[in-house]
């Protein structure tokens, strides 16, 4: 399954978690319950993955965490706020970029409506 038949799967699991859940919960809770959604579709999904990085010879050993990584290939980053800003959008670049994947989600559950939450971040990924 490539990155972008996974972010398919992604999207279409999130839409229905934020049918269910509606806005302004915790981000903990669609966290969770994304990862269940992601897994009784058949993908494997990890939450809260401990992510080491190397800068100048040293080595963090966690650089950050990732809030979910879909099929060792897609980060997704949740968000529950009333608006997306470009500090969000830097930090999952800046994410990809670290871990060498292509292609992630930045998830803001806080929309009144799942589709204007939705911001797809590719880094390298081939359209």
């Amino acid at each position: 399954m490539d990155e972008n038949e996974i972010g398919r799967q992604i999207v279409d699991a999130a839409i229905a978690v934020h049918r269910e859940l509606g806005p302004g919960l915790l981000e903990t809770v669609y966290e969770v319950v994304l990862l269940d959604e992601l897994r009784k579709r058949g993908l494997h999904a990890q939450r809260q993955v401990p992510v080491s990085i190397v800068c100048r010879g040293v080595r963090f050993d966690e650089g950050f965490r990732a809030d979910i990584i879909v099929q060792d290939k897609v980060i997704i980053e949740l968000k529950s706020v009333e608006r997306i800003n470009n500090a969000h959008k830097k930090q999952l670049l800046t994410y990809l970029k670290l871990t060498g994947m292509k292609l992630g989600f930045l998830l803001n559950f806080g929309e009144d409506m799942m589709k204007r939450g939705i911001t797809r971040t590719v880094n390298g990924l081939p359209e």
